[in-house]
């Protein structure tokens, strides 16, 4: 094909670039670790009901001036419901939040109506159990690529799978953004996004194989990625464009989910090409192993 772009040219510079990003994100996780949450530190939570719809984001600058910079705002249920997140385990500070907004604003109308909170015991159980989470997850790709297609994708899609989570993790963890649950959650939609991008050029990759008999693994591979790279770019431009609207107008609640989000769909396009499909190149994948192995047929001792 005269207009195949030739992607596995540059794939040893790829693999470096991808190789110091990945350090950097290693290094960045060791040196300054993530920014847990209260849902995974613990801390307090407060219940806010207003008689009109509440505005988060005055109320997240009016919880600033009085001292609380660090509160958490989010709606919860109806728009007149808030939820106000803060670090500490005083059974008072509920009443002293309260207090401090009417100082600020005394027109607000709200009224209290519970505090509670949240242990570390707790925010460490929630943490343990989303990194297993996400174990899980990335065991149950490699069981399906190994029997949807064959062992040796199964390790390039869990290779890319694995540096998406580092880069984005290691991103999170260098700028400090908040890793709560609703990142958590953009995490685990990154690798089944970062998956269904892989699967799809596996997928043309393995009917090239029929289709393009003289032609050699590079060469089936820059083919492939050439044919899906419009479906690529138009899956990510429209994700990408979505998550830029969550990121300027969701408010704080949204914020980590979107940006954590935008990094993953970024970094899993790039990985799908320049990861997975690299290393069914250093193991040596041929039309032979896609082929399934024969039947051995019974021996019949009937006289």
């Amino acid at each position: 094909m005269k207009s195949t772009i030739r992607f596995m040219a540059i794939r040893n510079l790829a693999f470096s670039i991808t190789l110091i990003i990945s350090l950097i994100g290693i290094g960045s996780l060791f040196v300054k670790g993530l920014n847990f949450g209260l849902d995974f530190t613990g801390g307090t939570l407060i219940e806010l009901a207003y008689e009109q719809p509440a505005n988060l984001d005055r109320i997240k600058t009016e919880l600033g001036q009085v001292g609380y910079e660090d509160a958490v705002v989010q709606s919860f249920g109806a728009s007149t419901d808030v939820l106000v997140r803060l670090a500490g385990d005083d059974p008072q500070l509920g009443n002293q939040v309260a207090e401090a907004l009417r100082k600020v604003d005394a027109e607000s109308k709200f009224v209290l109506k519970r505090v509670e909170f949240v242990g570390p015991q707790v925010g460490e159980e929630l943490r343990d159990q989303g990194g297993l989470a996400m174990l899980l997850a990335l065991g149950g790709v490699l069981l399906y690529l190994a029997f949807r297609f064959q062992w040796k994708f199964g390790v390039g899609a869990i290779a890319s799978l694995v540096h998406d989570v580092i880069v984005t993790l290691g991103i999170l963890a260098f700028f400090q953004i908040p890793f709560d649950l609703t990142v958590l959650a953009a995490v685990l939609a990154m690798i089944g996004y970062s998956l269904n991008d892989t699967i799809i050029i596996f997928d043309r990759i393995r009917e090239n194989f029929r289709v393009l008999r003289r032609a050699d693994l590079i060469e089936n591979i820059d083919v492939s990625c050439t044919q899906t790279l419009l479906r690529t770019i138009a899956t990510s431009v429209s994700t990408a464009l979505a998550l830029f609207a969550l990121l300027i107008f969701g408010g704080d609640s949204l914020h980590g989910f979107a940006l954590s989000l935008l990094v993953g769909v970024v970094v899993g396009t790039y990985s799908s090409i320049y990861i997975s499909a690299p290393v069914l190149i250093w193991l040596k994948l041929t039309s032979e192993d896609l082929i399934p192995p024969a039947a051995t047929a019974e021996a019949d001792d009937r006289p």
